[in-house]
């Protein structure tokens, strides 16, 4: 399967929004040809390099066109794909493209860990200070995957991964090391910020 790149530093996930600002002729030229055609192409993540993995993004709408050329859009992923070759330029065109190979996905996932996830995640959240209302049954691994503190090269790594199970076990074990430091932060600020006040402090009976 041979589509245009856009690469990002970011990682988009199946199924997340992904709004974006086209200003580069390149790019700009890249939407056209979509827009004609498949209304897809892949956002390839770049870290210091293309890492050879990306996101299929589908074209739902151009919201803005200004009259110096550019546009805002906005996308929802598709599939994640792994690059088989990458062509800069891709013959003919301004911008690059390459030969993808779709990676495959199980979604089933098992239900005792599905709730340990939730339940982990609902304390994330809190901690966070994000606290959205979710039905637990129509959240999956990807849901809020940009908000739990990932770096990007996680976020890469749970873009690769082959099923639910897989990411959601991920998760689970980034919670685990996550949750007790971050409590442990919020404990020392508590501490500093009461340094320099006065303290009302009962006597000890003794």
């Amino acid at each position: 399967m041979y589509i245009p790149f856009f690469p990002l530093k970011l990682v988009a996930f199946p199924d997340e929004e992904l709004n974006l600002h086209i200003f580069e002729p390149r790019y700009r030229a890249l939407i056209a040809d979509i827009e004609e055609g498949s209304k897809t192409f892949g956002v390839c993540t770049f870290l210091d390099k293309i890492t050879g993995f990306g996101t299929l993004v589908r074209l739902d709408q151009v919201s803005e066109r200004y009259d110096d050329g550019r546009m805002d859009i906005k996308t929802v992923g598709v599939q994640p794909f792994k690059i088989i070759s990458f062509d800069n330029p891709s013959p003919g065109k301004l911008y690059a493209g390459g030969e993808v190979e779709l990676l495959t996905n199980d979604p089933v996932i098992e239900r005792f860990l599905h709730q340990e996830y939730i339940f982990y995640l609902r304390e994330m959240l809190y901690l966070l200070k994000h606290e959205p209302s979710f039905n637990p049954e129509e959240i999956n691994s990807y849901s809020f995957s940009h908000k739990l503190g990932l770096s990007l090269e996680e976020e890469l790594d749970l873009l690769k991964m082959p099923s639910e199970n897989e990411r959601t076990q991920f998760l689970i074990n980034h919670f685990k090391r996550l949750i007790p430091a971050i409590k442990a932060a919020e404990l020392a600020r508590q501490k500093i910020s009461q340094n320099g006040h006065f303290k009302h402090l009962d006597p000890l009976d003794f």
